[in-house]
């Protein structure tokens, strides 16, 4: 038997496939291109940063609350108007560090509030969490497959397998309540995902 004579055999017929299939293509291109939930939206200009975890878990992370040349901390963007964790995705986890503004590279310096760095939480190697701060190198360091990367020189790659820096995440102070804020999106891809 030949394929035609499979299909009519169970009852359908090619035309009638292909006509059932091509009359579902715009409905598969609508789903394709609607815009993600709102928890899945990668950084928002104007996004609030808030901990993830321990001692203020869900509250913004205050400029002050960060102590120079210590150990990261983790945060989620949170839009500031609806009140929205955007969680739904963990290439959305932002690392938070602050240091002196001299010790910052122009770059870093440029996308920094006042010492304080930003960037996206996941190594882009095998994205695994970055999770340690080696203090006695100034390197964040991802414990997978040991990539380590400068949090003062724009996030580059210092050492192991990773293709790239990690994803700065520009960050603004909103002197009014003294909390951090999103500047801008990513400056880049996060992880190995391509937005």
């Amino acid at each position: 038997m030949n394929e035609a004579s499979d299909l009519k055999c169970s009852g359908v017929g090619r035309r009638a496939l292909l006509a059932g299939a091509a009359a579902l293509m715009p409905a598969g291109a609508a789903l394709a291109q609607q815009p993600p939930a709102p928890k899945n939206m990668r950084p928002q200009e104007g996004d609030l940063l808030v901990r993830v975890s321990g001692e203020g878990a869900g509250e913004p992370v205050k400029l002050d609350s960060l102590v120079i040349n210590a150990p990261q901390i983790l945060a989620w963007p949170k839009d500031k108007a609806s009140g929205t964790v955007r969680d739904g995705s963990r290439l959305n986890q932002v690392l938070l560090m602050r240091f002196d503004p001299a010790t910052l590279d122009e770059e870093t310096r440029e996308h920094a509030a006042d010492g304080a760095v930003a960037y996206g939480a996941t190594c882009p190697h095998a994205q695994c969490p970055v999770t340690e701060y080696r203090k006695d190198l100034g390197v964040l360091h991802c414990p997978c497959h040991n990539s380590e990367f400068d949090p003062r020189a724009a996030g580059k790659v210092t050492g192991g397998p990773a293709p790239r820096r990690l994803t700065p995440l520009p960050i603004r102070l909103d002197a009014g309540e003294g909390v951090l804020i999103v500047a801008h999106p990513f400056l880049g891809k996060v992880g190995l995902s391509a937005t």
